[in-house]
Parts: structure tokens; C-alpha cells; sequence
């Protein structure tokens, strides 16, 4: 095999490990420090209590309730709009009808779609999903990259050069171009994982599904994923399901901040999107479904009875102790940023989860998620003293769901972009619309005041 000209680059040389110990004594900052100077990390308190930074009418997340003056902690509830999400999935669930396409509409508009409103916008975006001629050829199919969200990135970035009102910031024009990568995000994606999967081995056939504008969201990215085209009822809904779970949560979250803080220095659509991408994309954001299943799949070969309770406990503990799996100390999918006693996806996704387990075949795994979901709380209770309570998140089942449904771990986190980005542009348009000043938090200094050397004196 012929050596990569620049395969050099990509080594970790001795120089470079030297500059890094510099960049490691001259940036690091005496954890005391930000106790004493009163310095909110990561924008939350003490506590763990967000800092309130602004204001928005598009999402509410509930984790605790006023008693007597206090605040304590209360079953999560997440709300689209003023409308609890658990009214919002009973209500499309309960009429067999898919529910992706009408929260889209409400998280964008403000309002549920009437029956014609519906029609209207699923039909508005069946005509966005069309690709510039020869995009798949000259772009996706070029350098196709291992990790699709960096796909994803790259793919919008470069429309932005097929845009010939790109940097045009008029409301009307950014939800042109919002709406258009809501309807194109999952083509993006699917096909980049095909041009990939092909690139690294000739051998796998590479195909291109068109979507079908009579097709759902849901029910396009199954369609045009699987070589056969073909999934159940129930794998369409469930999936359908995730993508309303995930289209929205809070603007504190990373990546609608994000969204904020980009779209406040007045760039581009484009430019917004891909940093929102590149927010998600982290291991403690969008990427953590993808650690639950590799934790998952750790545990099923070490645990040799999934039903005990004392052995699934034992690799909980040797978990939260850094002893197994990634040595981390976490067990991913259990606790949230801001929930506590339950998050109100993961309740419901859970509901779902079994029928598909049985559909699928995946009962066994099924229990041992629920056991682990069982134990875990009070395991890390006695390792750990946490400021509140722990329960398992969305990520915990969504990734199995993912697991079940055939997708590969390459697509997990890019699912949850396909769903995020109807959050991320209902953020940038109240941006947009309620543009203020640029975001810039402060940061405090704590280096010391030093004369210049010349460099002969150095």
C-alpha cells in the first residue's frame, strides 16, 4: 500500500509533545480560583442551576417545584410551545398518525398546524429535498469522512456556496434556508454514511435512494438507508417518536446556545448550522447514545447472568470506580444536567422500547436495560454525593432503539441532528427577530502583569 504523503503530519512528535506541556503549564488555572472569584462554570451555580442568560417562548424544561419557599425537585416535564410534550406524542400516537412534521411547525410557528397547514408544510418539504445537481458526486462522494457529523458540517458549509442569497439575513430568507436543511438533513447524512462505508470497502455496494415525497421524515431515512426499502409500521413510529423527542430541549442546551451566540454576531444560516453540528457532536452532548451502547455491549460480555442483580450491580460499581469499560467513572445514560427524579423522554420512550424489543427480538437486552435503570440510581447514591437525584436520560434507551432498528453507530448522533435542527432554527429565528447585542460573557484574568523581552534577552 502506498504511504499517504502527509501520513507524517498526522504522527505526535517529540516537538509537539514538548510545546504541549508548555500550552499545559501556561493554561492552567487553580480550580480555587473560580470559588473565590464566584465564577460560573459552564454558566450554572454551585448547585448545578443554570444561569439565566435570556429569554425564550419555544421550550420548557420543569425539574423542580416551589414548597414553602423552597425549591425541591419534581417529576421532569419538557413543554413545545406552552403544550407538555406528553400531550403533544398521545395526541398524534393516539390518531396513528406520525408527529415529526407537525412539531417542526409548532416549534417554528408558534402554533399546531390545522389539517391544510399540515398538508401544506409536508408538502413544502418534500419539494426541499432536492439536492444541488451532481452534490452527491462532487461533494459527498469526495473524501467521505469516518465520522458523519463532520460530514454533515462539511455538507452544509459547502451549500452555502450554492446559496445565492447565503449571507441574506432577512427573516424570510433564513427560514427559507432553515426549513430547506430541516428537509435536507437526513439525505445528507444517509448518503454520506453510504459514500463512506463504500470508500472504505469497494466491495459494499453503493446506492442512492431518493426520498419519496408521499414518505414522512422518519419513514425517508429507513427508505432511503435500507438497500430494500423496506420497515415495519412500528419501526417508522418509534423512530418518528425519537425525532420528536430530540427536536427540541431548552435554550440553554450546548447546542441551542450555540445557535444563540453564533446567530448574534449576524453570520450566515450556514455558518450557524455547522457550529450547532460541531456543538452536538461531543461525547457530552449528542454523542452520548453511542457510549450507552458501547457501555451496554461491554456489559453483556463481562456480566455472564443478566438477570442478577449482585453481578449487574458488581459492574456498576466497578463502573463508577473506574475499573470497567471506558474508565471514566460514568454510567452513561443515567443522570441529566438539569433533571432529577425523571426525564419526561426517557418515560415515554420507554414505553415504546419494550414493543419493539419483543418485535425485534431483543427482550433479554430489553430487561437488562431495565435493571440497569433499576439499580443504577442508588449505586451511584452510594459512590457519589450529588446535589440531586439521578435518573436515567433519553440517551439511556435511545440509542438501543437505534441499536434495534438496524442503524449503524455512525448515524446515532446525526439522528439526533435531524431531529435538533428543528429546535436550532426555531432558536435562530427568535434571534433573529429579537436581535440584541452580541453575546460576550465575561471572563476574568488571573495572569499576572509581566514586561515585554526582547529577543535577545530571552
Amino acid at each position: 500500500m502506498q504511504k499517504n504523503a502527509r501520513a507524517d503530519l498526522f504522527e505526535i512528535s517529540p516537538q509537539i509533545i514538548k510545546l504541549t506541556q508548555l500550552c499545559r503549564e501556561h493554561s492552567y488555572i487553580d480550580s480555587q480560583l473560580y470559588t473565590k472569584y464566584d465564577v460560573k462554570r459552564g454558566l450554572r451555580d454551585i448547585n448545578g442551576k443554570g444561569v439565566l442568560t435570556g429569554l425564550t417562548e419555544i421550550s420548557e424544561i420543569v425539574s423542580s417545584k416551589m414548597e414553602n419557599g423552597k425549591s425541591v425537585p419534581c417529576e421532569g416535564k419538557l413543554y413545545y410551545r406552552g403544550i407538555d410534550i406528553e400531550e403533544i406524542v398521545q395526541g398524534f400516537v393516539s390518531e396513528n398518525r406520525f408527529g415529526f412534521e407537525e412539531t417542526v411547525y409548532l416549534l417554528l410557528f408558534g402554533d399546531l398546524p390545522t389539517p391544510q397547514q399540515l398538508d401544506e408544510f409536508k408538502t413544502m418539504l418534500a419539494n426541499y429535498r432536492t439536492l444541488p445537481t451532481n452534490f452527491v458526486r462532487d461533494i459527498i462522494m469526495k473524501a467521505p469522512s469516518f465520522d458523519m457529523m463532520n460530514t454533515l458540517a462539511r455538507s452544509i458549509l459547502t451549500l452555502y456556496a450554492y446559496d445565492e442569497r447565503a449571507n441574506d439575513t432577512s427573516l424570510e430568507n433564513v427560514l427559507r434556508q432553515c426549513i430547506e436543511m430541516i428537509a435536507l438533513f437526513p439525505q445528507l447524512a444517509v448518503y454520506g454514511y453510504q459514500a463512506y462505508m463504500h470508500n472504505k470497502n469497494p466491495y459494499n455496494s453503493f446506492f442512492i435512494h431518493a426520498p419519496r415525497p408521499e414518505l414522512s421524515t422518519a419513514e425517508n431515512i429507513l427508505y432511503m438507508l435500507r438497500i430494500d426499502n423496506r420497515y415495519s409500521p412500528l419501526e417508522a413510529r418509534i423512530l418518528d417518536l425519537a425525532l420528536v423527542l430530540h427536536a427540541e430541549h431548552g435554550g440553554g442546551n450546548n447546542s441551542s446556545f450555540t445557535t444563540h451566540v453564533v446567530a448574534s454576531s449576524g453570520t450566515d444560516t450556514y455558518s450557524v448550522m455547522a457550529a450547532a453540528l460541531g456543538s452536538l457532536k461531543g461525547p457530552r452532548h449528542g454523542g452520548a447514545n453511542v457510549k450507552v451502547v458501547q457501555m451496554f455491549e461491554d456489559m453483556k460480555r463481562e456480566v455472564k447472568d443478566w438477570t442478577s442483580e449482585a453481578e449487574v450491580g458488581n459492574y456498576l460499581h466497578r463502573l463508577l470506580n473506574k475499573e470497567a469499560f471506558d474508565r471514566s467513572g460514568l454510567i452513561y445514560g443515567m443522570g441529566h444536567a438539569v433533571y432529577s427524579l425523571s426525564d419526561p423522554r426517557a418515560n415515554i420512550f420507554k414505553k415504546f422500547v419494550k414493543r419493539l424489543s419483543e418485535e425485534k427480538g431483543f427482550t433479554k437486552e430489553y430487561e437488562l436495560y431495565a435493571l440497569v435503570e433499576r439499580l443504577a440510581p442508588e449505586i451511584i447514591s452510594q459512590e457519589r454525593k450529588t446535589y440531586k437525584g439521578v435518573s436515567a436520560n433519553i440517551d439511556f434507551y435511545s440509542g438501543f432503539v437505534y441499536h434495534m432498528l438496524g442503524l449503524p453507530t455512525e448515524l446515532f448522533t446525526p439522528v439526533f441532528a435531524m431531529a435538533r435542527i428543528a429546535g436550532w432554527s426555531a432558536h435562530l429565528m427568535e434571534e433573529r427577530i429579537n436581535e440584541g447585542k452580541i453575546i460576550r460573557p465575561a471572563y476574568m484574568s488571573v495572569a499576572k502583569h509581566r514586561p515585554y523581552k526582547p529577543l535577545n534577552e530571552r
